[in-house]
């Protein structure tokens, strides 16, 4: 089974920002609440090579800064932005991208 994609995963993300106070929340709490709003394959949840104790969508989770290129990308399509350290926030286009879409 494949892992869940770029863009399924991202919106993880944004559903749970949506829901946070100023819709910021930490790495350590989209870890703890994305598995709520997307299902994770057996392959998203093979143990990471890189770092150990983590599973590999975790790890792209923990990494959505540095592929913040990737078409797809959440970051680069100006739904949510890095604002600081393990900190990420939800931006107004993505927040009218969930309404959009019927996810708030």
């Amino acid at each position: 089974m494949a892992k869940t994609t770029e863009p399924k995963l991202g919106l993880a993300v944004m559903q749970v920002l949506a829901t946070r106070p100023k819709h910021v929340g930490t790495v350590r709490t989209l870890i703890r609440e994305v598995p709520k709003y997307v299902k994770l394959t057996a392959d998203d949840q093979e143990p990471s090579l890189i770092r150990q104790g983590e599973e590999m969508w975790e790890q792209r989770v923990r990494n959505l800064k540095s592929h913040d290129k990737t078409p797809g990308n959440v970051i680069a399509e100006g739904f949510v932005e890095h604002v600081g350290p393990g900190l990420y926030q939800l931006t107004d286009a993505g927040l009218l991208h969930l309404k959009h879409e019927g996810l708030i």
